[in-house]
């Protein structure tokens, strides 16, 4: 599927890399070809979202970037520096859909039927893989340097002391310029060192997107949403036994659940917006999941929506994930803009699909390289949680790791 899909100036590739969840719905999904597609930034983007949807009733796959801050909380601004330029949000309608799951692919889109169907399928099956690109891309550099970092969390404890927030999502960007990659190949090559239950090529025109993100921001099936906060995070070790040590330190560290916690409450209160009264929950508080490099703690709160709340609004109340901004929002979001040194745009936003009855799943854009291929410009960030109470030298160390797998893999 995702050889066949490369063909396209636009096509989205969402893999659960066979993760076992009772939410994930389809082992992959592809969708590819844009019949039509609807681009715009912040102001009236959501709006214009369920107006599209509403036009067409349709399949539509695409992306919501951070930026859509200055909408969901009007006094907002981006005016850090952006070098990849997705817009704020991409929708299309694509020609082709393919549904992966249980060994039996479903192949549907605009005048499809069987013929046409069976072609798309034996083209998929002999798609050749595509030679894969040889490394390194180019030296890794970064705006923020270990120092700028330190100084810069310090300010922000100082503020958290001040009592301006309680916790922020500090990132940090790392980039490469003038290098010309091959974004299937990174895909391929971040997929296979990190597999993740959320990872994703996405491509529109010259802009990329490789993804390997473990975290969901948002699920509705039918009146149910679910959001899926990750806050907590611990290298894996290399031997089972020091391994599950590590799990058993990461469950019960006091400074991860209190940051679990603080972002659970900050979704409930999110999903509170549109939820009928009393039906927001916490399925699961806590939980241990492992992946490639790390063990992390993720929550599942759910809620039930309200008779005719449109699905745009469920999306723009909880939007940005509080996982990536911190709490309160506003002030954290502010505090964001002032200190990092780059626009985030795609990245700690969120790709996905919506279906045509407006059901969705949306994953957080992270573990991420983003491509912007007529500038030769390549991109990606890590962060991590600041509080009172965390060490600096520690959450630089944490958004070092973060940014290995990708780190190695551009640097040969």
């Amino acid at each position: 599927m995702l050889n066949w899909s490369t063909q396209f100036n636009i096509c989205c590739f969402l893999d659960n890399n066979n993760y076992a969840s009772i939410y994930h719905q389809n082992e992959a999904i592809l969708a590819a070809d844009a019949l039509d597609t609807l681009s715009c930034n912040a102001g009236n983007a959501f709006p214009s979202l369920l107006q599209y949807h509403n036009t067409h009733r349709d399949w539509l796959f695409g992306h919501l970037a951070y930026d859509l801050k200055n909408e969901t909380f009007p006094g907002l601004y981006s005016d850090n520096k952006d070098g990849i330029g997705f817009p704020d949000l991409f929708f299309f309608r694509p020609r082709i859909v393919m549904l992966l799951r249980n060994n039996e692919v479903q192949i549907g889109g605009w005048e499809m039927d069987e013929s046409t169907a069976r072609t798309v399928y034996n083209e998929c099956i002999n798609a050749a893989d595509q030679q894969i690109q040889q490394m390194p891309a180019g030296k890794v550099q970064a705006h923020l340097g270990k120092q700028e970092y330190l100084n810069a969390v310090s300010s922000l404890q100082e503020h958290i002391h001040r009592g301006d927030c309680y916790e922020v999502n500090f990132c940090r960007e790392n980039f490469i310029e003038n290098t010309i990659v091959h974004p299937p190949s990174l895909f391929r090559r971040l997929n296979s060192v990190s597999p993740s239950p959320f990872a994703a090529y996405y491509r529109t025109d010259d802009l990329y997107l490789v993804c390997s993100s473990p975290e969901r921001f948002m699920q509705k099936k039918g009146p149910v949403v679910i959001s899926q906060p990750i806050k907590g995070t611990i290298r894996r070790a290399g031997d089972p036994a020091a391994d599950d040590e590590r799990r058993k330190e990461l469950q019960q560290n006091r400074k991860e659940r209190a940051e679990n916690v603080m972002v659970v409450d900050l979704v409930r209160n999110d999903l509170s917006h549109t939820a009928t009264r009393g039906s927001v929950e916490v399925a699961e508080l806590f939980g241990i999941y492992s992946f490639a490099q790390v063990h992390h703690m993720i929550s599942t709160v759910t809620a039930t929506l309200e008779a005719d709340v449109p699905f745009t609004a469920a999306i723009s109340h909880a939007f940005p994930m509080g996982s990536m901004t911190g709490a309160p929002k506003l002030s954290v979001m502010q505090l964001i803009e002032q200190y990092e040194q780059s626009r985030r745009g795609l990245f700690s936003g969120a790709l996905g699909y919506i279906t045509p009855d407006g059901d969705f799943d949306f994953n957080v854009v992270i573990r991420s390289m983003l491509y912007n291929a007529s500038r030769k410009y390549l991109s990606f960030q890590t962060g991590s949680a600041i509080t009172y109470y965390a060490d600096p030298v520690k959450e630089w160390e944490e958004c070092l790791l973060k940014a290995e797998a990708m780190k190695n893999i551009l640097e040969g």
